[in-house]
């Protein structure tokens, strides 16, 4: 009996730290950089089931200092222009969204940076309900914890670019042989375009719609304020 006690204990204490474990990890993160998340792991887990034993990803951390200014602007222009004013959440972007499904219009997503920071770092990938209501604690944990500045200067570090291409880092190496800090407001831009879906969207091959949403985000990039709001920002 006082085995099985122990073990219901030990058992109920390893719920607890399982459940845990991503806050403290949200509370390191306010410090120290992520090396790994749970969309990188799911990448190699997927090249390996395939067989792919040589697979690696691409992926290098640059500090908030050594960025273009133009990246974290264009990533709020293309993905969540609310960004400096909400805590988390885009209700405007929630109720529209709702609404045009109501109309009989296809579920669009409404995820801030912090939502998808969330998801990218302990999450998985694809629609899912209960991804969802997950990513609610933890979006709030990172709000709460983390400064507007530190928050895009992770998600422009982990975010995927390309197929196996994650961070402004890589993605400036890899697709203009270039550091991330000499990157022109165009060349952000484009990059924030194919956000929306990597695996799909070519930043070295870019479809009509993808340039399209490149000029769009540019226009924005200047109602924002441009370098100003980096500026503004800044962890």
């Amino acid at each position: 009996m006082k085995l099985l006690m122990r073990m219901r204990r030990s058992w109920k204490a390893w719920l607890l730290a399982l459940l845990l474990s991503p806050f403290a990890l949200i509370v390191l993160g306010r410090w120290i950089d992520p090396p790994l998340t749970a969309f990188m792991m799911q990448r190699y887990v997927q090249a390996w089931s395939e067989g792919q034993w040589q697979f690696r990803i691409r992926h290098q951390w640059y500090d908030w200092e050594e960025l273009s200014p133009h990246l974290a602007v264009a990533v709020i222009a293309a993905e969540d222009q609310r960004f400096a004013e909400h805590w988390g959440f885009d209700v405007q972007q929630m109720q529209a969204a709702w609404q045009d499904w109501r109309a009989g219009e296809r579920l669009r997503g409404a995820s801030t940076l912090s939502q998808q920071l969330a998801k990218n770092l302990f999450l998985w990938s694809g629609q899912s309900w209960l991804r969802k209501v997950l990513e609610v604690p933890l979006t709030l944990a990172i709000e709460l914890t983390w400064s507007k500045g530190r928050i895009l200067e992770v998600y422009l570090n982990v975010v995927e670019f390309g197929d196996g291409v994650y961070g402004v880092g890589a993605a400036s190496q890899y697709f203009y042989r270039q550091s991330p800090a000499q990157l022109s407001r165009a060349q952000a831009a484009r990059l924030a375009a194919v956000l929306p879906n990597p695996k799909r969207f070519k930043v070295q091959a870019p479809s009509a719609y993808v340039l399209k949403r490149q000029t769009w985000i540019q226009r924005q990039m200047a109602n924002l304020g441009g370098t100003s709001l980096h500026a503004q920002l800044a962890p």
